[in-house]
């Protein structure tokens, strides 16, 4: 069984100043996203990580830095998603656009003018996800990624629609962890959590009916 470890990167000052970074360049942690980041990296110390990939964007790269991670491998396909024209644009702002209803109640149907689509971004956040779980058979991974991407990937691990991915939260500096199994559906051990990460990591038993539990084979 691999097991993904999905963290999102330490807010940033565009997260404290309500401004959707996209891909800008230059958009790095505030002193309270380096605190979150080392915080997590102590949680993260006991975890038996035996990989680290990350997005190729600074917050992200400054995130794995301060988990302990530093050489982590950037996998384009965990960037954050393509905003297009809406890029450095004021939250605030962008809830007055026509577009932001749709992207909230059906993202499916989203493009960012100038940018990627909703879909586009999911279907390589998936197709990165892939690969890496073929790399590490029965290891334990961590990915460094972004708000909307692990979203993406926790809702396909799930079995969501994806019009349903904007009732998932990913806080900055959270984690969520992902099981694959060969032959078998993932399953998600939790999502936007911030505690003991090798608690969560703990062998565990299969569900059954009821809620029950069996030996894991």
């Amino acid at each position: 069984m691999t097991t993904l470890v999905l963290v999102r990167h330490g807010r940033s000052r565009a997260n404290a100043d309500g401004v959707l970074a996209g891909r800008a360049d230059g958009v790095e942690l505030d002193d309270v996203g380096r605190q979150q980041a080392q915080r997590l990296g102590e949680l993260l110390s006991g975890a038996g990580i035996a990989a680290a990939y990350r997005s190729p964007i600074l917050r992200c790269a400054q995130t794995a830095e301060e988990l302990g991670f530093p050489e982590a491998v950037v996998v384009d396909g965990l960037s954050e998603c393509d905003y297009g024209e809406w890029t450095n644009r004021k939250l605030a702002d962008l809830t007055s656009e026509p577009l932001w209803r749709t992207v909230q109640d059906s993202p499916s149907q989203v493009r960012f003018p100038g940018g990627e689509s909703m879909l586009e971004m999911r279907d390589r956040c998936v197709s990165a996800v892939a690969d890496i779980v073929s790399r590490h058979p029965g290891e334990t991974v961590l990915l460094v990624s972004h708000g909307d991407p692990i979203k993406a990937i926790l809702s396909d691990a799930l079995g969501q629609r994806f019009d349903d991915f904007q009732r998932l939260n990913v806080a900055p500096a959270s984690v969520s962890v992902v099981s694959h199994a060969p032959e078998s559906a993932p399953f998600v051990v939790c999502v936007n959590a911030n505690t003991d990460v090798a608690a969560l990591l703990a062998p565990r038993q299969a569900p059954t009916v009821g809620g029950g539990d069996t030996p894991e084979k």
